[in-house]
């Protein structure tokens, strides 16, 4: 299994409707990748000061390496990511990626 970790720096001035928003993007990615179960999302909850700014963050179990990589280049992940970098502190800049093998 492929944990995939996601972690955010908003744009204050993205309201939390937009974030429910794509939230609900990614979470409709399941119906149309095969291999993508569980999608979690959270505001950063940590009391260590070692966010360095990341104040939100999600995760997405796939079942294997090939489920992941169809996900990565599947035109609504597509959209769905320019959605979600769009609302970032910095574009790219904003986000971090880190896929864990579980």
């Amino acid at each position: 299994m492929i944990r995939h970790c996601v972690f955010a720096r908003f744009r204050n001035d993205v309201p939390a409707a937009e974030r429910t928003a794509i939230h609900a993007d990614l979470e409709a990615l399941r119906q149309v990748i095969d291999g993508m179960d569980a999608v979690k999302f959270s505001a950063n909850v940590s009391p260590e000061p070692f966010a360095r700014g990341f104040t939100h963050g999600f995760t997405i179990d796939f079942r294997d390496a090939a489920a992941r990589d169809a996900y990565l280049v599947h035109e609504a992940h597509q959209r769905a990511g320019a959605r979600l970098v769009a609302a970032l502190e910095g574009g790219t800049d904003g986000l971090m990626v880190f896929d864990l093998e579980i």
